[in-house]
Protein backbone atom coordinates (compact mmCIF):
# COMPACT_ATOMS: atom_id res chain seq x y z
CA UNK A 1 0.00 0.00 0.00
CA UNK A 2 1.13 3.28 -0.80
CA UNK A 3 2.58 5.62 1.88
CA UNK A 4 -0.17 8.47 1.21
CA UNK A 5 -3.11 6.09 0.61
CA UNK A 6 -2.79 4.26 4.03
CA UNK A 7 -4.33 7.12 5.53
CA UNK A 8 -6.44 8.20 2.79
CA UNK A 9 -7.67 4.78 3.20
CA UNK A 10 -8.15 5.05 7.27
CA UNK A 11 -9.85 8.60 6.92
CA UNK A 12 -12.10 7.28 4.12
CA UNK A 13 -13.36 4.25 6.21
CA UNK A 14 -13.85 6.11 9.03
CA UNK A 15 -16.05 8.54 6.83
CA UNK A 16 -17.67 5.89 5.52
CA UNK A 17 -18.14 4.07 8.72
CA UNK A 18 -18.25 6.98 11.20
CA UNK A 19 -21.03 9.37 9.85
CA UNK A 20 -24.37 6.98 10.70
CA UNK A 21 -24.77 8.69 13.94
CA UNK A 22 -24.79 12.76 12.93
CA UNK A 23 -27.63 13.77 13.78
CA UNK A 24 -26.28 16.89 14.42
CA UNK A 25 -29.42 18.31 16.47
CA UNK A 26 -27.46 17.93 19.67
CA UNK A 27 -28.98 14.58 21.42
CA UNK A 28 -27.08 11.69 21.88
CA UNK A 29 -26.65 9.21 18.32
CA UNK A 30 -29.32 6.78 18.24
CA UNK A 31 -27.37 4.37 17.32
CA UNK A 32 -23.86 4.68 19.54
CA UNK A 33 -24.80 7.00 22.38
CA UNK A 34 -21.93 9.42 21.64
CA UNK A 35 -22.28 13.17 22.35
CA UNK A 36 -23.02 15.08 19.22
CA UNK A 37 -23.56 18.89 19.91
CA UNK A 38 -20.76 21.25 17.85
CA UNK A 39 -20.23 24.84 19.28
CA UNK A 40 -18.65 27.17 16.88
CA UNK A 41 -16.86 30.17 17.90
CA UNK A 42 -14.53 32.71 15.92
CA UNK A 43 -12.20 34.74 17.81
CA UNK A 44 -11.48 38.90 16.38
CA UNK A 45 -8.24 37.47 14.94
CA UNK A 46 -10.12 34.90 12.57
CA UNK A 47 -9.45 32.16 14.52
CA UNK A 48 -12.07 29.57 14.35
CA UNK A 49 -12.53 26.74 16.86
CA UNK A 50 -14.83 23.54 17.08
CA UNK A 51 -16.26 22.49 20.51
CA UNK A 52 -17.34 18.92 21.09
CA UNK A 53 -17.83 18.24 25.26
CA UNK A 54 -17.85 14.48 25.64
CA UNK A 55 -17.82 14.01 29.38
CA UNK A 56 -17.70 10.33 29.61
CA UNK A 57 -14.23 10.18 30.98
CA UNK A 58 -11.67 12.80 32.36
CA UNK A 59 -9.79 13.69 29.38
CA UNK A 60 -9.46 16.37 26.41
CA UNK A 61 -8.11 16.28 22.62
CA UNK A 62 -7.32 19.30 21.18
CA UNK A 63 -5.70 20.05 17.71
CA UNK A 64 -4.74 23.01 15.52
CA UNK A 65 -5.41 22.97 12.04
CA UNK A 66 -3.40 24.87 9.86
CA UNK A 67 -4.80 25.50 6.21
CA UNK A 68 -1.90 24.88 4.21
CA UNK A 69 -0.12 21.38 3.40
CA UNK A 70 1.91 19.95 0.32
CA UNK A 71 -0.94 21.65 -1.57
CA UNK A 72 0.49 25.40 -1.59
CA UNK A 73 4.19 24.25 -2.00
CA UNK A 74 5.69 25.90 -5.19
CA UNK A 75 7.57 23.92 -7.74
CA UNK A 76 11.34 22.86 -6.71
CA UNK A 77 9.78 23.65 -3.10
CA UNK A 78 8.20 20.21 -2.29
CA UNK A 79 8.49 18.78 1.52
CA UNK A 80 7.91 22.22 3.06
CA UNK A 81 4.74 21.64 4.68
CA UNK A 82 6.17 18.33 6.35
CA UNK A 83 9.53 19.46 7.28
CA UNK A 84 8.05 22.85 9.20
CA UNK A 85 5.77 20.05 10.91
CA UNK A 86 8.88 18.86 11.99
CA UNK A 87 10.49 21.94 13.25
CA UNK A 88 7.63 22.43 15.11
CA UNK A 89 8.78 20.35 17.77
CA UNK A 90 12.22 22.03 17.93
CA UNK A 91 11.70 24.72 20.25
CA UNK A 92 10.00 28.55 20.74
CA UNK A 93 11.41 31.80 22.83
CA UNK A 94 9.46 30.09 25.62
CA UNK A 95 11.20 26.73 25.53
CA UNK A 96 12.86 24.11 24.04
CA UNK A 97 11.59 21.63 21.66
CA UNK A 98 12.89 18.77 24.82
CA UNK A 99 11.02 20.89 27.55
CA UNK A 100 7.78 21.35 25.36
CA UNK A 101 7.58 17.33 25.25
CA UNK A 102 8.82 16.62 28.76
CA UNK A 103 5.93 19.30 29.99
CA UNK A 104 3.53 17.28 27.77
CA UNK A 105 4.80 13.92 29.49
CA UNK A 106 4.76 14.92 33.20
CA UNK A 107 1.47 15.98 32.74
CA UNK A 108 -0.22 12.94 31.36
CA UNK A 109 -0.41 13.44 27.96
CA UNK A 110 1.06 12.96 24.40
CA UNK A 111 1.33 15.07 21.32
CA UNK A 112 1.79 14.40 17.78
CA UNK A 113 1.32 16.01 14.15
CA UNK A 114 0.67 15.17 10.48
CA UNK A 115 0.31 16.69 7.05
CA UNK A 116 -1.06 15.71 4.13
CA UNK A 117 -2.50 17.15 0.63
CA UNK A 118 -4.68 20.23 2.44
CA UNK A 119 -3.74 20.53 5.86
CA UNK A 120 -0.93 20.21 8.49
CA UNK A 121 -2.29 19.78 12.25
CA UNK A 122 -0.82 19.32 15.62
CA UNK A 123 -2.53 17.73 18.72
CA UNK A 124 -2.36 16.67 22.35
CA UNK A 125 -4.20 14.14 24.27
CA UNK A 126 -4.07 15.23 28.09
CA UNK A 127 -5.89 14.77 30.95
CA UNK A 128 -9.06 17.39 31.36
CA UNK A 129 -7.92 19.55 33.72
CA UNK A 130 -4.63 20.34 31.50
CA UNK A 131 -6.52 22.15 28.77
CA UNK A 132 -5.38 25.73 28.98
CA UNK A 133 -1.77 24.19 29.08
CA UNK A 134 -1.90 23.26 25.57
CA UNK A 135 -3.57 26.17 24.51
CA UNK A 136 -0.54 28.32 26.27
CA UNK A 137 1.98 25.51 24.08
CA UNK A 138 -0.06 25.58 20.73
CA UNK A 139 -0.55 29.53 21.07
CA UNK A 140 3.17 30.11 21.80
CA UNK A 141 4.33 27.81 18.58
CA UNK A 142 1.58 29.48 16.25
CA UNK A 143 3.44 32.70 16.36
CA UNK A 144 7.14 32.37 18.80
CA UNK A 145 8.76 29.45 16.85
CA UNK A 146 12.43 29.92 16.65
CA UNK A 147 13.86 28.28 13.64
CA UNK A 148 17.59 27.12 13.85
CA UNK A 149 20.17 25.98 11.25
CA UNK A 150 21.61 23.95 13.72
CA UNK A 151 18.45 22.21 14.06
CA UNK A 152 17.14 22.40 10.50
CA UNK A 153 19.69 20.34 9.25
CA UNK A 154 19.83 17.59 11.21
CA UNK A 155 15.61 17.36 10.99
CA UNK A 156 16.32 17.54 7.62
CA UNK A 157 18.42 14.17 7.48
CA UNK A 158 15.54 12.50 9.21
CA UNK A 159 13.13 13.17 6.73
CA UNK A 160 15.20 12.21 4.36
CA UNK A 161 15.56 8.92 5.90
CA UNK A 162 12.13 8.65 6.10
CA UNK A 163 11.56 9.23 2.71
CA UNK A 164 13.58 6.38 2.26
CA UNK A 165 12.07 3.87 4.61
CA UNK A 166 8.68 4.85 4.17
CA UNK A 167 8.65 5.76 0.13
CA UNK A 168 12.01 4.32 -1.51
CA UNK A 169 12.44 1.48 -0.03
CA UNK A 170 8.84 0.53 -0.55
CA UNK A 171 8.11 -0.89 -3.58
CA UNK A 172 4.33 -0.31 -3.41
CA UNK A 173 4.47 3.12 -1.70
CA UNK A 174 6.93 3.59 -4.48
CA UNK A 175 4.35 2.69 -6.90
CA UNK A 176 1.47 4.69 -5.79
CA UNK A 177 3.82 7.84 -5.94
CA UNK A 178 4.24 7.71 -9.39
CA UNK A 179 0.66 6.84 -10.54
CA UNK A 180 -0.42 10.06 -8.28
CA UNK A 181 2.38 12.11 -10.33
CA UNK A 182 1.22 10.62 -13.38
CA UNK A 183 -2.54 11.37 -12.97
CA UNK A 184 -2.05 14.42 -12.11
CA UNK A 185 -0.36 17.04 -14.33
CA UNK A 186 -1.24 20.69 -13.63
CA UNK A 187 -2.55 20.13 -9.94
CA UNK A 188 -0.17 20.16 -6.90
CA UNK A 189 -1.56 16.84 -5.30
CA UNK A 190 0.95 15.17 -8.47
CA UNK A 191 3.89 15.72 -5.23
CA UNK A 192 3.99 13.72 -2.20
CA UNK A 193 3.35 14.85 0.92
CA UNK A 194 6.72 14.17 2.32
CA UNK A 195 8.53 16.01 -0.62
CA UNK A 196 10.67 15.19 -4.05
CA UNK A 197 14.20 14.27 -2.73
CA UNK A 198 15.72 16.72 -4.55
CA UNK A 199 13.86 19.25 -3.41
CA UNK A 200 14.12 18.02 0.33
CA UNK A 201 18.17 18.26 -0.57
CA UNK A 202 17.34 22.13 -1.62
CA UNK A 203 15.49 23.48 0.94
CA UNK A 204 16.81 26.11 3.33
CA UNK A 205 16.27 27.58 6.36
CA UNK A 206 14.57 30.81 4.41
CA UNK A 207 12.62 28.73 2.96
CA UNK A 208 10.96 27.65 5.65
CA UNK A 209 10.64 31.15 7.83
CA UNK A 210 8.53 31.94 4.44
CA UNK A 211 6.11 29.40 4.78
CA UNK A 212 5.83 30.05 8.26
CA UNK A 213 4.97 33.67 7.97
CA UNK A 214 2.60 33.31 5.31
CA UNK A 215 0.28 30.60 6.21
CA UNK A 216 1.18 29.87 10.14
CA UNK A 217 -1.75 32.47 11.37
CA UNK A 218 -4.78 32.54 13.77
CA UNK A 219 -7.18 33.41 10.76
CA UNK A 220 -5.42 30.25 8.97
CA UNK A 221 -6.05 27.92 11.72
CA UNK A 222 -9.27 26.00 12.94
CA UNK A 223 -9.01 24.32 16.65
CA UNK A 224 -10.74 21.14 17.11
CA UNK A 225 -11.74 20.20 21.04
CA UNK A 226 -13.66 17.19 22.13
CA UNK A 227 -13.90 15.77 25.33
CA UNK A 228 -14.71 16.54 28.99
CA UNK A 229 -14.91 20.29 29.38
CA UNK A 230 -17.12 23.19 29.27
CA UNK A 231 -18.15 25.29 26.15
CA UNK A 232 -18.15 28.71 27.79
CA UNK A 233 -14.59 27.98 30.17
CA UNK A 234 -12.92 26.88 26.63
CA UNK A 235 -13.76 29.74 25.00
CA UNK A 236 -12.64 31.61 27.86
CA UNK A 237 -9.86 30.05 27.61
CA UNK A 238 -9.14 30.51 23.31
CA UNK A 239 -9.90 34.72 23.77
CA UNK A 240 -6.63 34.42 26.56
CA UNK A 241 -4.42 32.04 24.47
CA UNK A 242 -5.04 32.47 21.15
CA UNK A 243 -6.84 35.68 21.08
CA UNK A 244 -3.73 38.52 21.56
CA UNK A 245 -1.95 36.45 18.42
CA UNK A 246 -1.71 38.90 15.62
CA UNK A 247 -2.68 38.19 12.66
CA UNK A 248 -0.70 39.16 9.64
CA UNK A 249 -3.24 38.58 7.25
CA UNK A 250 -2.68 34.89 5.86
CA UNK A 251 -1.87 33.99 2.24
CA UNK A 252 -5.51 33.03 0.89
CA UNK A 253 -5.54 29.26 -0.89
CA UNK A 254 -4.67 29.17 -4.31
CA UNK A 255 -6.69 28.03 -6.49
CA UNK A 256 -5.77 25.00 -8.77
CA UNK A 257 -7.89 23.05 -11.46
CA UNK A 258 -6.61 19.89 -12.81
CA UNK A 259 -8.58 19.44 -16.75
CA UNK A 260 -10.61 16.71 -17.41
CA UNK A 261 -8.44 14.97 -19.95
CA UNK A 262 -9.37 11.83 -21.16
CA UNK A 263 -5.54 10.35 -21.80
CA UNK A 264 -4.72 6.75 -20.41
CA UNK A 265 -1.72 6.76 -19.09
CA UNK A 266 0.69 3.43 -17.78
CA UNK A 267 3.16 3.36 -15.01
CA UNK A 268 6.13 0.75 -14.88
CA UNK A 269 7.81 0.90 -11.85
CA UNK A 270 10.83 -1.86 -11.76
CA UNK A 271 11.66 -2.70 -8.36
CA UNK A 272 12.94 -5.30 -6.11
CA UNK A 273 9.92 -7.09 -4.70
CA UNK A 274 8.86 -10.29 -3.88
CA UNK A 275 5.34 -10.08 -6.11
CA UNK A 276 3.70 -7.29 -8.63
CA UNK A 277 0.74 -5.07 -7.97
CA UNK A 278 -1.70 -3.13 -9.81
CA UNK A 279 -3.06 0.71 -9.12
CA UNK A 280 -5.53 2.01 -11.57
CA UNK A 281 -6.47 5.63 -11.06
CA UNK A 282 -9.31 7.70 -11.92
CA UNK A 283 -10.16 11.73 -11.48
CA UNK A 284 -13.30 11.59 -9.70
CA UNK A 285 -15.00 14.88 -8.15
CA UNK A 286 -15.30 14.91 -4.38
CA UNK A 287 -17.90 16.31 -1.79
CA UNK A 288 -19.07 19.57 -3.56
CA UNK A 289 -20.02 17.34 -6.77
CA UNK A 290 -23.97 15.44 -6.79
CA UNK A 291 -22.16 12.50 -7.60
CA UNK A 292 -20.09 12.27 -4.14
CA UNK A 293 -22.51 10.13 -2.58
CA UNK A 294 -22.90 8.01 -5.53
CA UNK A 295 -19.00 7.32 -5.60
CA UNK A 296 -18.46 6.56 -2.04
CA UNK A 297 -21.51 3.63 -2.38
CA UNK A 298 -19.38 2.53 -5.56
CA UNK A 299 -16.12 2.12 -3.66
CA UNK A 300 -17.94 0.25 -1.40
CA UNK A 301 -19.36 -1.91 -3.36
CA UNK A 302 -16.38 -2.90 -5.56
CA UNK A 303 -13.36 -2.22 -2.71
CA UNK A 304 -15.13 -1.96 0.58
CA UNK A 305 -13.75 -5.13 2.25
CA UNK A 306 -14.70 -8.74 2.11
CA UNK A 307 -18.26 -8.76 0.67
CA UNK A 308 -17.27 -6.73 -2.20
CA UNK A 309 -17.33 -7.45 -6.09
CA UNK A 310 -13.55 -7.19 -6.43
CA UNK A 311 -12.23 -9.26 -3.31
CA UNK A 312 -15.05 -11.58 -4.31
CA UNK A 313 -14.06 -12.32 -7.64
CA UNK A 314 -10.07 -12.02 -7.50
CA UNK A 315 -9.39 -13.17 -3.73
CA UNK A 316 -12.41 -16.16 -3.03
CA UNK A 317 -12.86 -17.00 -6.08
CA UNK A 318 -10.75 -16.81 -9.09
CA UNK A 319 -7.75 -16.89 -6.37
CA UNK A 320 -5.62 -14.58 -8.50
CA UNK A 321 -4.85 -12.37 -5.96
CA UNK A 322 -4.36 -12.04 -1.81
CA UNK A 323 -6.34 -8.19 -2.02
CA UNK A 324 -8.39 -6.64 -3.67
CA UNK A 325 -9.81 -3.03 -3.41
CA UNK A 326 -10.90 0.79 -3.87
CA UNK A 327 -10.60 3.87 -2.56
CA UNK A 328 -12.30 7.23 -3.23
CA UNK A 329 -11.46 10.30 -1.42
CA UNK A 330 -15.05 11.56 -0.58
CA UNK A 331 -13.44 14.96 1.63
CA UNK A 332 -10.76 17.44 0.40
CA UNK A 333 -10.18 20.75 -0.92
CA UNK A 334 -10.06 19.66 -4.64
CA UNK A 335 -11.07 16.81 -6.62
CA UNK A 336 -8.76 13.70 -6.28
CA UNK A 337 -8.33 10.27 -7.28
CA UNK A 338 -10.66 7.33 -7.40
CA UNK A 339 -8.38 4.10 -7.25
CA UNK A 340 -9.09 0.14 -7.99
CA UNK A 341 -5.67 -1.64 -6.41
CA UNK A 342 -4.75 -5.39 -5.95
CA UNK A 343 -1.91 -7.72 -4.99
CA UNK A 344 -1.08 -10.71 -7.61
CA UNK A 345 -1.04 -14.04 -6.18
CA UNK A 346 2.32 -15.64 -6.63
CA UNK A 347 2.40 -16.90 -10.24
CA UNK A 348 -0.08 -14.87 -11.58
CA UNK A 349 0.49 -11.88 -13.24
CA UNK A 350 -0.85 -8.12 -13.02
CA UNK A 351 -2.36 -8.08 -16.72
CA UNK A 352 -4.24 -11.05 -15.94
CA UNK A 353 -5.51 -9.22 -12.59
CA UNK A 354 -5.99 -5.71 -14.49
CA UNK A 355 -8.26 -7.87 -17.22
CA UNK A 356 -10.80 -8.84 -14.48
CA UNK A 357 -10.59 -5.95 -12.57
CA UNK A 358 -12.22 -4.03 -15.89
CA UNK A 359 -14.55 -7.27 -16.50
CA UNK A 360 -15.83 -6.75 -13.35
CA UNK A 361 -16.23 -2.53 -13.41
CA UNK A 362 -17.86 -3.35 -17.01
CA UNK A 363 -20.09 -6.12 -15.11
CA UNK A 364 -21.75 -3.43 -12.35
CA UNK A 365 -22.21 -0.99 -15.45
CA UNK A 366 -24.03 -4.16 -17.92
CA UNK A 367 -25.98 -5.58 -14.95
CA UNK A 368 -26.56 -2.88 -12.93
CA UNK A 369 -26.25 -3.12 -8.97
CA UNK A 370 -29.18 -4.44 -6.99
CA UNK A 371 -30.77 -2.94 -4.45
CA UNK A 372 -29.99 -5.84 -1.69
CA UNK A 373 -26.18 -5.11 -2.46
CA UNK A 374 -26.97 -1.48 -2.02
CA UNK A 375 -28.68 -2.16 1.12
CA UNK A 376 -25.93 -5.11 2.78
CA UNK A 377 -22.81 -2.09 2.15
CA UNK A 378 -24.77 0.58 4.05
CA UNK A 379 -25.14 -1.83 6.69
CA UNK A 380 -21.80 -2.73 7.13
CA UNK A 381 -20.66 0.76 6.89
CA UNK A 382 -23.16 1.54 10.04
CA UNK A 383 -21.42 -1.67 12.14
CA UNK A 384 -17.66 -0.43 11.66
CA UNK A 385 -19.39 2.66 12.88
CA UNK A 386 -19.35 1.08 16.80
CA UNK A 387 -15.91 0.54 16.20
CA UNK A 388 -14.03 4.06 15.51
CA UNK A 389 -16.49 6.43 16.10
CA UNK A 390 -16.16 6.20 20.00
CA UNK A 391 -12.42 7.39 20.20
CA UNK A 392 -12.72 11.49 20.64
CA UNK A 393 -9.78 11.42 18.80
CA UNK A 394 -10.89 9.78 15.43
CA UNK A 395 -14.37 12.69 16.15
CA UNK A 396 -11.88 15.32 16.22
CA UNK A 397 -9.69 14.47 13.04
CA UNK A 398 -13.82 14.21 11.18
CA UNK A 399 -14.35 17.60 12.24
CA UNK A 400 -11.15 19.18 11.40
CA UNK A 401 -10.95 17.33 8.15
CA UNK A 402 -14.21 18.67 7.21
CA UNK A 403 -13.54 21.98 8.14
CA UNK A 404 -10.69 22.56 6.04
CA UNK A 405 -12.10 21.31 2.90
CA UNK A 406 -15.16 23.81 3.82
CA UNK A 407 -18.16 22.59 5.91
CA UNK A 408 -17.75 20.66 9.39
CA UNK A 409 -21.34 19.68 8.98
CA UNK A 410 -20.58 17.40 6.15
CA UNK A 411 -19.46 15.10 9.07
CA UNK A 412 -23.27 15.20 9.79
CA UNK A 413 -24.66 14.85 6.25
CA UNK A 414 -22.08 12.12 4.81
CA UNK A 415 -24.50 8.64 6.17
CA UNK A 416 -28.07 10.58 5.06
CA UNK A 417 -26.67 11.26 1.45
CA UNK A 418 -25.42 7.81 1.28
CA UNK A 419 -28.72 5.99 2.06
CA UNK A 420 -30.37 8.62 -0.62
CA UNK A 421 -28.05 6.60 -3.31
CA UNK A 422 -29.99 4.50 -6.00
CA UNK A 423 -28.47 1.55 -7.88
CA UNK A 424 -28.95 2.74 -10.79
CA UNK A 425 -26.79 5.79 -9.38
CA UNK A 426 -23.42 3.71 -8.69
CA UNK A 427 -23.97 2.12 -12.84
CA UNK A 428 -24.19 5.82 -13.68
CA UNK A 429 -21.23 7.20 -11.71
CA UNK A 430 -18.98 3.93 -12.56
CA UNK A 431 -20.02 4.55 -16.34
CA UNK A 432 -19.01 8.16 -16.11
CA UNK A 433 -15.49 7.85 -14.28
CA UNK A 434 -13.97 4.56 -14.17
CA UNK A 435 -13.39 3.78 -18.55
CA UNK A 436 -10.49 2.87 -19.33
CA UNK A 437 -9.81 6.23 -21.68
CA UNK A 438 -9.10 8.20 -18.68
CA UNK A 439 -7.28 6.09 -16.08
CA UNK A 440 -3.74 5.84 -15.04
CA UNK A 441 -2.71 2.33 -14.23
CA UNK A 442 0.51 1.48 -12.31
CA UNK A 443 2.10 -1.92 -12.97
CA UNK A 444 5.29 -2.95 -10.10
CA UNK A 445 7.42 -5.42 -11.91
CA UNK A 446 9.16 -6.99 -9.29
CA UNK A 447 13.03 -7.53 -9.23
CA UNK A 448 14.91 -10.24 -7.83
CA UNK A 449 15.08 -9.80 -4.16
CA UNK A 450 19.10 -8.78 -3.08
CA UNK A 451 20.20 -11.17 -0.78
CA UNK A 452 22.60 -9.11 1.00
CA UNK A 453 21.78 -7.65 4.57
CA UNK A 454 19.59 -4.61 4.12
CA UNK A 455 20.83 -1.02 6.32
CA UNK A 456 18.58 -0.99 9.20
CA UNK A 457 16.40 2.44 9.54
CA UNK A 458 17.38 5.27 11.57
CA UNK A 459 15.58 5.90 14.89
CA UNK A 460 12.47 7.83 13.65
CA UNK A 461 9.56 9.74 15.34
CA UNK A 462 6.41 7.81 15.18
CA UNK A 463 2.99 9.12 13.56
CA UNK A 464 0.65 8.81 11.24
CA UNK A 465 1.69 7.55 8.06
CA UNK A 466 0.56 11.31 5.79
CA UNK A 467 4.14 12.22 7.20
CA UNK A 468 3.27 12.48 11.10
CA UNK A 469 6.17 13.17 13.16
Amino acid sequence: MRRALGLLLLWTVLLATSLSWAGGGGAESPLLRVPWKVTEHRLPNGMRALLLPDKRAPAVVFLVWYQVGSREERAGKTGLAHILEHMMFRGTKERSGKEFSNLIKRNGGSHNAFTSYDYTAYYERMPADRLELVMQIEADRMVNLELRKEDFEPEKNVVLEERRTRTDDSPTSLLFEQVQAAAFTAHPYRNPIIGWERDIRSLGLDDLREFYRRYYDPANAIAVIVGDFEPEQAVRLLEKHFGPVPTRKPAGRPAFQQNAERVERRVVVRKEAELPYLSMAHHAPHWKSGDGHALAMLEAVLGGGETSRLHQRLVRRDQIALSAGADYTYISVDPGLFYLFAQPAPGKKAEEVERAIQEEVDRLIKEGVTREELDRALRSVEAQTVFSMDNPFYRAMLLGRAAVAGDWRLVESFLPGLAKVKPEDVVRVAKAYLGPEARTTGVLVPLPLERKPRRPPASLPHGPADGGR
